[in-house]
């Protein structure tokens, strides 16, 4: 029995923010403390929804929009990425690139929202998250590319149920570039360590964080919520790569799901390892995936 289209998306409402409590726990355990509950960051977002909402006497309606349209874009995005034996709710030629333009959309709005603030601070992280964006989104785009050349498809849906155990025997070394992309990608675009840390309290170190320093309620609410599910969205792409398309469907929806949980504890591994780069590091990591994703690509030239 295949699972219904609806499921993808409503799969990652339900259980994208166990992802952030998954790496909350992996870092504490490498720390050797207990580290919070796996459902707190669930109980956060109810909390804040309930709170009432402070805004600053600067601020126009763009405050408010930039949470619910980024939150619509990332809601949008699941309904365009399939998930291991389950597919997706929506499909059309070419969408590939409305899933970048998507992410690049919510980011806008993020970024706008950020400005209306007027503080200085976090128009120095909205600068610092434009910068990157423009670097990350060409290397995602050259990395659905090659995905696309690999399986000579133009839509998530067939590129990802063409990727079976012949597809990665007959391009292993192109996929095996992919991936490594998609994971530096996974850290660049939801601002996880070594890129930035979101624990910080550090302003003139904080890229994401800071721009949401000035929402409150339900507002900083549905930024978190957000974060988790960009944090789903991104680990889709990568959890995707595995050969489980000739596998029953519900027996590739609990590998993919086993698959998001495993990436979790990976996240909260390079977390709890390393340092946090550099801000003029991370420039050059960003061309770094992007040089895979392209030699990736040449390699199917070739």
């Amino acid at each position: 029995m295949t699972p219904p289209h609806i499921f993808t998306p409503l799969l990652a409402l339900l259980l994208a923010p166990l992802l952030v409590g998954i790496i909350n726990r992996t870092k504490a355990f490498v720390a050797g403390r207990r580290g919070p509950p796996l459902l707190q960051p669930y109980r956060d977002v109810r909390k804040l929804l309930r709170r009432g909402a402070v805004y600053g006497e600067t601020t126009t309606a763009l405050v408010r929009l930039g949470p619910v349209l980024n939150l619509a874009t990332l809601v949008a995005a699941l309904a365009i990425v399939p998930f291991p034996g389950a597919g997706t709710a929506v499909t059309f030629t070419g969408d590939l690139i409305v899933l970048v333009g998507l992410f690049a959309l919510g980011r806008f709005a993020t970024v706008l929202a950020a400005l209306d603030t007027g503080s200085s601070f976090e128009g120095m992280g909205a600068s610092r998250e434009v910068h990157f964006a423009a670097l990350a989104e060409p290397a995602l785009l050259i990395a659905l590319a090659t995905l696309a050349r690999v399986t000579h498809a133009t839509d998530l849906s067939a590129i990802y149920g063409g990727i079976g155990i012949d597809t990665w025997v007959r391009a292993l070394p192109a996929l095996a570039l992919v991936g490594v992309c998609f994971l530096v990608l996974e850290l660049v675009e939801n601002s996880r360590i070594p890129v930035d840390d979101p624990t910080t309290h550090l302003e003139l170190t904080m890229i994401h964080e800071v721009m949401a320093l000035d929402h409150t309620g339900p507002d900083l609410g549905l930024i978190q919520y957000g974060v988790a599910l960009k944090l789903w969205v991104m680990g889709a792409l990568l959890v995707g790569l595995a050969p489980v398309q000739a596998m029953a469907p519900w027996v590739a929806v609990a590998t993919g799901l086993v698959g998001m949980a495993v990436l979790a504890v990976v996240i909260g591994m390079i977390e709890s390892a390393m340092a946090r780069y550099r801000m003029t590091t991370v420039p050059q990591v960003i061309v770094g995936a992007a040089t895979l994703s392209a030699v990736a690509f040449v390699i199917l030239l070739a």
